[in-house]
């Protein structure tokens, strides 16, 4: 089953985004992964859940939290 999990990460630098890219291409069964440096959303679509790829990210010491929609860069 694929599901797309959207969280919203921390993304300070290239050096951040590339530990955090690094981490997510680990996770089994992942078709595809991409992250939107504007809005700080992590993309990642595959057989994995929400907790999944939040667990993998906070392993490398970022902070991910669920996306849910509503969030607008102020």
């Amino acid at each position: 089953m694929t599901n797309v999990v959207e969280l919203k990460v921390g993304l300070h630098c290239d050096e951040c985004i590339k530990k955090i890219l690094k981490a997510v291409k680990k996770i089994q069964d992942i078709e595809t992964y991409n992250v939107d440096i504007e809005l700080n959303k992590v993309i990642v679509t595959g057989n994995v859940t929400t907790e999944e790829v939040i667990r993998v990210i906070q392993k490398i010491g970022k902070t991910a939290t669920a996306w849910d929609g509503d969030q607008t860069n102020s």
